[in-house]
Formats: C-alpha cells, sequence, structure tokens
C-alpha cells in the first residue's frame, strides 16, 4: 500500500513533533508499506540529513514541495506558508497515486481532499474545531487521537465513536537498550557527580511546568538538583535568570536522548493543569522515553498522564504546587527501593507503547 503523510513541518526540527512524525512514517514502513512523507521546503538553520538526525532508519521516502516560507513575519506569515505548503502538496502526484492519506494539520488535508481518490486519517493533538477540522472530521476515514480526553473532545462535536482510534504516542525501546552508565552521563554533560538530580528533558513552553520544577528547586535539600535539557536559546537564558539554582544545559539532539536520561535519579513531568491540551489531551513522548529508561518517573497527576501511568509506575504530585512537587522528589530520593520498584514497572508498561505496534493498530482499524 502507498501511504502518503502529508506534514507541514520543518524537516529537521527541534520540537517534538519531527520526531513524532519520522518515527510513525518508520513504522508504516516497516509494516510492509511504501512511505512518502510530504513537507514544505524551508530555510532551516539543521543541516542534518532528518534519518540521521533522528536515528530512523532510510526506509521511506521524504519529498519537499514549495511554500512561501513567512513564518518570520508572524502569524500572516505562518498562514501564508501554511496555504501554500497546502496548495503545492495537494496538486503533487504523490497525492493521485496514495492509497493512504495520513496528516495532522486539517488545513492541509482540507486542500488535500477534493483531490484525493483514497481515505484520509487525520491524527489530531490539540482538539481543533474550527471550518477546516470540521470538514476533514466529515471527510476522513478516522480520526486518530492521542488521548482518551481528545476522543472524548471530538465525540462532544458529534464525530461517531467509531471513526475515532485512540492511539498514544510511543516510544522505539532500541534507542533506549543501551544507555551509558549514570557518572558518564554526567561527566559529559557537566552534572554534579554526587548527589541526587531530579532531571527534566523537553521543551520549555508554558504549559510543560518547567516554571514549577523550577520553582521547586528551592525547597530541596542542598544535596538534591533540579537540572533541566532544552529549550530555545532566548528561553534557556530567561530561566537562567529567573532560577540560578537549577542547572541549564540547553537544547541537546534526540541521538542523546538516552544517554542524557541516564544523567537523572529521576526524570520529572510537571505539566500544568492550567492548558486543556496539557490536562486532558496531551501524549507526551518524554513519558514514554521516561518509561523505557529504568529511571522512577514523578509526573503531574492530570487525566492525560494517567492514561497510561499509575500508582505502580511512577509517583504523583499535584500540578502547579511547587511544594508538592518537592515534597515528592524528597521522599522518592530517600527510597531508591520504591524508585527501582516503580521504573522497572514502567519499563514493562512501555513495551506496549511502541511505534509498530501503534502503527499496526490504527492501519488494522482504518481497515485500508
Amino acid at each position: 500500500m502507498n501511504i502518503l503523510y502529508i506534514a507541514n513541518v520543518r524537516m529537521p526540527t527541534e520540537k517534538a513533533h519531527g520526531l513524532q512524525i519520522m518515527k510513525t512514517c518508520e513504522a508504516f514502513a516497516d509494516l510492509g508499506h511504501r512511505v512518502t512523507l510530504t513537507v514544505p521546503r524551508r530555510r532551516n538553520t539543521i543541516k542534518d540529513d532528518p534519518f540521521a538526525y533522528y536515528a530512523v532508519r532510510k526506509n521511506f521516502e521524504i519529498r519537499k514541495v514549495f511554500s512561501l516560507d513567512l513564518i518570520r513575519w508572524g502569524k500572516a506569515g505562518f498562514l501564508v506558508q501554511y496555504a501554500t505548503f497546502s496548495i503545492a502538496a495537494a496538486l503533487s502526484k504523490s497525492v493521485r497515486s496514495a492509497d493512504l492519506i495520513y496528516g495532522r494539520d486539517e488545513l492541509s488535508l482540507l486542500f488535500v481532499s477534493p483531490f484525493a481518490r483514497a481515505p484520509i486519517v487525520w491524527e489530531s493533538h490539540v482538539g481543533a474545531w474550527n471550518g477546516a477540522a470540521r470538514h476533514v472530521a466529515r471527510r476522513a476515514r478516522a480520526i486518530v487521537t492521542i488521548s482518551g480526553g481528545l476522543k472524548e473532545f471530538y465525540s462532544s462535536k458529534g464525530v461517531p465513536a467509531s471513526d475515532i482510534i485512540v492511539a498514544p504516542d510511543g516510544v522505539d525501546l532500541e534507542d533506549f537498550s543501551h544507555p551509558e552508565s549514570k557518572e558518564a552521563a554526567r561527566r559529559r554533560l557537566g552534572l554534579p557527580i554526587d548527589g541526587k538530580i531530579a532531571l527534566y528533558i523537553g521543551r520549555l513552553d508554558g504549559w510543560k511546568g518547567v516554571d514549577t520544577l523550577c520553582e521547586t528547586a528551592q525547597y530541596l535539600s542542598p544535596d538534591i538538583w533540579v537540572a533541566v535539557i532544552g529549550g530555545e536559546p532566548e528561553q534557556v537564558a530567561a530561566f537562567k535568570r529567573k532560577y540560578p539554582t537549577v542547572i541549564f544545559l540547553g537544547y541537546r539532539p534526540y541521538r542523546e536522548l538516552a544517554n542524557n536520561q541516564s544523567a537523572g535519579d529521576m526524570l520529572v513531568l510537571p505539566n500544568t493543569a492550567r492548558d486543556e491540551i496539557s490536562a486532558r489531551f496531551t501524549s507526551p513522548l518524554k513519558l514514554f522515553t521516561y518509561m523505557a529508561s529504568g529511571i522512577p518517573i514523578v509526573a503531574s497527576d492530570l487525566p492525560s498522564i494517567r492514561e497510561v501511568l499509575d500508582d505502580r509506575s511512577a509517583v504523583f504530585f499535584k500540578p502547579d504546587e511547587p511544594h508538592s512537587l518537592a515534597n515528592t522528589i524528597s521522599i522518592l530520593a530517600a527510597d531508591p527501593v520504591q524508585g527501582e520498584n516503580l521504573a522497572r514497572r514502567a519499563r514493562e508498561t512501555v513495551e506496549r507503547y511502541t511505534w509498530r505496534e501503534r502503527a499496526q493498530m490504527i492501519l488494522l482499524v482504518v481497515r485500508v
């Protein structure tokens, strides 16, 4: 089967959706399908080959099509870029030869739908219900949602539950099978060798809850460090000024992720409850890589996280409450046996959440 994945994304990108798209395409191709990923031709400061950048096998094709790259001009520029890419993708020969058209961007799928002979599958991550989303929801063979909360959202809009597939994000377990030692990771990253480290890896956007983790540092004993890997340079600079006792290492590429996780005594998922995407809709990629690490997880007690983790696989704290997070970190730091048990259970659970299993389930339900 010829699968066309259309994604309005700079490729490669330091943002997590780039990894998610590449791993999904790799998984579809692993199942024996011919996969083409269509993305816009845009300026990119990352010069690496996308397959090398994400440590993905080159078992599918990436095609870049025209778009007016005006994103630097703000919202209007983004809309122009989005629309021109969507038109170029819709007019490409790949649309007419595809057996299945797959995508995350409702505007692109809206433009493609009049030209498509094949079924369309829309993978939604945020809960969109604009004009384009309504049209695509009616036209699509299925909507793939990454959480049960998103399924409830679309069901409330009148989309039949039978047309909605819940498929949380996943992980490639092989990428995390042979991480370096904790001491080696800390020496490489310049982190303290002694003491405990509560580590966060990911973007610094507001709904990620990183402020809560950083504020927690002042309530921890001196032998517990808070370290953060990720963020764009201007974000990191602002966080360093605001939280001088927190260790900020900036952005590190995906290929280092397994080794970087090894530096932590616990991995923190501090999502806020103040944003609906965070509380109900998200399926964080870091959640699954954390689970694969063999390191205990400290997580916000949110419905979106509880869909995957439970009290046997993580310890939870009250979202947006630094005191609650500090207390949870301190208790876990003092009980390594509990941490080992939690990490083992999380590692066992994550075996159900591989990219291959996810792709297989989606195609089985779609029944193309």
